[in-house]
């Protein structure tokens, strides 16, 4: 894939930064007219049947038969836990300040990255990371007062957890799948199994068909899973995945200022101080070090 242009690298990161950023409050919006696991259900396997209509033509690059556990594996972490966790935990915190955990995920990504695809660990990626676990810790402080859900704070980690696992394994075998295929997949996989423990915990019938929940799925569906992927990917390929990182930190902060907005949700002191100290925790953890400055990093430690 040839590079992409600046102009329109910085108008795909732009699409890509405020669709998943708007994703926080209408999917806590959308959750007023169904259960949680239906919901995550039919706009994750939606999103895989509009991204079918991408991968088709490259059906030869498919192998199932012997990439299927891949496919598997990837749903499970990056969709079954990930956007179930993710649209379970909206029903008991606001939206904002779920969002604000949930994007712990690139310092864990840190840590993972270290730990399974042999990156480098140095002083200002560690001193993010501290920052990145400071940064949850100030806005999860309200839940030993009962401010804030502390069945919400687990969901929240644990969404991070299953996203930053899938990210890394997915980057792990990038090279024995095509991109476009596993996600197309993973989307088809893990919201048919959403959509089956749904139907066994949930009542189809409580979902209500209502103009508004059905134009929030189509573009949830549309924009923030399908097309969100694919411009994703798109960067990724054309070697962009490192601003890709670097930008995702504007996410939490256009999800929260869209909340305090749509859903009057309130910016606590607390929220602001905690969000700080996660923003710059990812700023130092997605800065790239010139080769000769982490070696002296390294030398000196030695």
């Amino acid at each position: 894939m040839k590079k992409l242009s600046q102009t329109r690298t910085i108008l795909l990161l732009t699409f890509l930064v405020i669709v998943w950023g708007v994703n926080w409050p209408l999917s806590k919006m959308a959750l007023e007219y169904t259960p949680p696991l239906l919901f995550a259900g039919i706009r994750t396997v939606l999103g895989g049947l509009i991204l079918l209509v991408f991968a088709l033509p490259r059906i030869k690059q498919l192998r199932f038969k012997e990439t299927w556990h891949l496919y598997v594996i990837s749903a499970v972490l990056n969709i079954i836990i990930f956007y179930g966790l993710q649209t379970v935990g909206l029903g008991f915190m606001p939206a904002g300040l779920f969002s604000a955990i949930v994007f712990i995920e690139p310092v864990l990504l840190g840590i993972f990255s270290w730990l399974w695809l042999g990156e480098l660990m140095y002083g200002l990626k560690i001193v993010g990371l501290i920052l990145g676990f400071v940064g949850v810790a100030v806005i999860s402080m309200g839940g030993l007062t009962g401010d804030i859900s502390v069945i919400g704070i687990f969901l929240a980690l644990g969404s991070a957890v299953g996203w930053g696992l899938g990210t890394v394994f997915v980057k792990k075998t990038g090279n024995r799948v095509d991109s476009i295929w596993m996600v197309t997949m993973q989307l088809l996989i893990g919201g048919i199994v959403l959509l089956t423990i749904g139907s066994g915990t949930e009542s189809w019938s409580s979902i209500d068909w209502q103009l508004p929940f059905i134009a929030n799925l189509l573009f949830i569906s549309i924009f923030v899973i399908a097309f969100g992927w694919l411009v994703y990917f798109t960067l990724v390929g054309a070697g962009e995945a490192s601003k890709v990182g670097s930008y995702t930190f504007l996410i939490p902060l256009i999800a929260i200022f869209c909340s305090s907005i749509v859903l009057n949700e309130s910016i606590t002191l607390k929220l602001v101080l905690g969000l700080i100290c996660i923003v710059i925790s990812i700023c130092f953890v997605n800065i790239k070090l010139k080769p000769r400055s982490v070696k002296t990093q390294i030398n000196e430690r030695l």
